[in-house]
């Protein structure tokens, strides 16, 4: 009950956020600094809270009546098998990742894009690099 009345509430909230990016939106005649981009991360933050709230109050309509299927979905999520296509699949996109990350970092700094942009796509990916190899350390020491 409480996840039903939380997502009713993510739901409200998504929607104040794109009636407030609306508004900002069509409110503010001549935007300047923060107020070009603000309307539209509330627009986008909005449209992605409620989306979510709904989806989870619709699937819990949906499973509410039919506890088969509640049964069925709990089996696939915590199935071993769709776990470890799920963690391949991870682990191909992090590959990938990697090398986009790379590409990108090059291709703005060649472009002459704002230093300050650059810096924060290296240490962002230094970040994610940093977490693999803590990770891959720790899980070798427990095999």
């Amino acid at each position: 009950m409480k996840k039903k009345n939380f997502s009713y509430i993510i739901v409200i909230i998504g929607v104040l956020l794109l009636a407030i990016g609306l508004f900002l939106l069509k409110a503010v005649s001549n935007p300047q600094g923060i107020m070009l981009a603000l309307p539209y991360v509330c627009i986008g933050l909005g449209c992605g809270t409620f989306g979510h709230g709904l989806g989870d109050i619709v699937n819990y309509r949906v499973i509410k009546n039919n506890p088969q299927l509640q049964k069925q979905m709990e089996i696939d999520k915590n199935d071993e098998r769709n776990i470890t296509i799920s963690n391949q699949a991870k682990a191909k996109a992090y590959d990938i990742m990697i090398y986009v990350f790379g590409i990108l970092m090059v291709s703005f700094a060649l472009m002459n894009v704002d230093v300050t942009a650059v810096l924060l796509l290296v240490f962002s990916y230094l970040f994610v690099v940093g977490f693999f190899i803590f990770y891959l350390n720790k899980y070798h020491k427990e095999m």
